[in-house]
């Protein structure tokens, strides 16, 4: 009777070896990966933390990976073949023009063309710059991850749609139009369309750049405080990519709204990288939230002409007649692209986002 509270004790306690069984959970995780820091990032995927490490005797979760990864036996070859394997490829890197190319004949066809038979051929050359553009971000480091969301890609359309023709729809519209057809803007088509070259040799910098810091980091926090910077020049990196593509439109059509493409590319980059590294759910959210703000300005503008709601539209006539309509998708897709960096900056911190799980 005496050994009872003895035995009680211990079994409450639980064995004498806490990290075995989480060693059998996530055997897979540790047999394949290169180094303990994979294995951190791991186990940061699954919810462990370093209030949930203390309870494995360790300090945090990089000193229980680095348990982990001595005790898991591997073999040498194995290990290498997985390195091997998970080195980013840059076969896309042929396709990176294509859809730049499709943008540029559409908008030359579109020009070219006159009557009846010009929105067919800018149809047709829409459908076609949406076929590109699929094929390229399919197969590159811009590829979307799971939990990719049709409602995302629906609002990216519309952003890009209102790119092109949406300031011309607007100003029609606050001169008491439209009466037919209303200009588009070919520069910013043709712009925006040569810089998903840029976008994706941006994301293949930023993908190469964030796991070599993933194997010389030395634990999570550090990882950390040397993403965060990395993620911002490169994303500064594109707008320069970005706004040489448009300045070349630019000199080639005439005028373009630069301030508003600008915010709508890196808009769309952000939205894209996000789910490329699995965290599609923010980004449709933001991107639904800019497509939802462009339509309501819009449509605030015709309701305005309904009897008693002439109040519904002088908010945005008054921006308009203040800083252009390009003012309405700059300062739009320039808030929603400022929510997406500081969300950007806090996912893509982790180094869960950037090892296969």
């Amino acid at each position: 009777m005496t050994d009872l509270p003895t035995a009680t004790a211990t079994a409450r306690r639980g064995p004498a070896d806490p990290v075995k069984a989480l060693m059998h959970r996530h055997r897979e995780l540790c047999e394949r990966a290169v180094d303990p820091l994979e294995i951190a990032a791991g186990l940061e995927a699954h919810g462990v933390t370093d209030r949930t490490a203390a309870r494995f005797r360790h300090r945090d979760v990089f000193s229980l990976a680095e348990e982990l990864y001595a005790r898991v036996p591997r073999d040498a070859q194995t290990s290498s073949a997985v390195r091997e394997l998970t080195r980013p490829s840059i076969g896309w890197a042929r396709w990176a023009l294509l859809p730049g190319v499709v943008g540029a004949l559409a908008v030359t066809g579109v020009r070219l063309t006159s009557g009846g038979i010009r929105p067919t051929v800018g149809a047709l050359g829409a459908v076609a710059f949406a076929v590109a553009l699929t094929l390229t971000l399919r197969r590159g480091p811009l590829r979307a991850g799971r939990g990719a969301r049709p409602l995302g890609r629906v609002c990216a359309g519309w952003l890009l749609a209102y790119a092109v023709g949406g300031d011309g729809l607007l100003g029609d519209a606050l001169r008491g139009g439209p009466d037919g057809l209303w200009a588009l803007d070919p520069a910013a088509a043709t712009g925006l369309a040569f810089a998903v070259a840029p976008a994706l040799w941006c994301a293949h910098l930023f993908s190469v750049q964030a796991r070599g810091k993933l194997a010389s980091s030395r634990g999570l926090a550090e990882f950390s405080g040397r993403s965060r910077p990395l993620l911002l020049a490169t994303a500064v990196l594109f707008l320069g990519g970005l706004t040489v593509c448009l300045a070349t439109a630019q000199l080639v059509y005439g005028s373009v709204q630069l301030a508003s493409c600008a915010a709508l590319g890196l808009l769309l980059w952000l939205a894209r990288l996000l789910a490329a590294h699995g965290f599609s759910a923010a980004a449709t959210k933001v991107l639904a939230a800019a497509a939802g703000a462009e339509l309501l300005a819009l449509a605030s503008v015709f309701a305005g002409r309904l009897p008693g709601l002439a109040l519904l539209g002088r908010p945005v006539d008054a921006v308009v007649a203040a800083w252009g309509p390009g003012a309405v998708p700059a300062v739009v897709c320039g808030a929603a692209a400022l929510a997406l960096l500081a969300r950007a900056a806090a996912v893509l911190a982790r180094a869960s986002a950037h090892c296969d799980q």
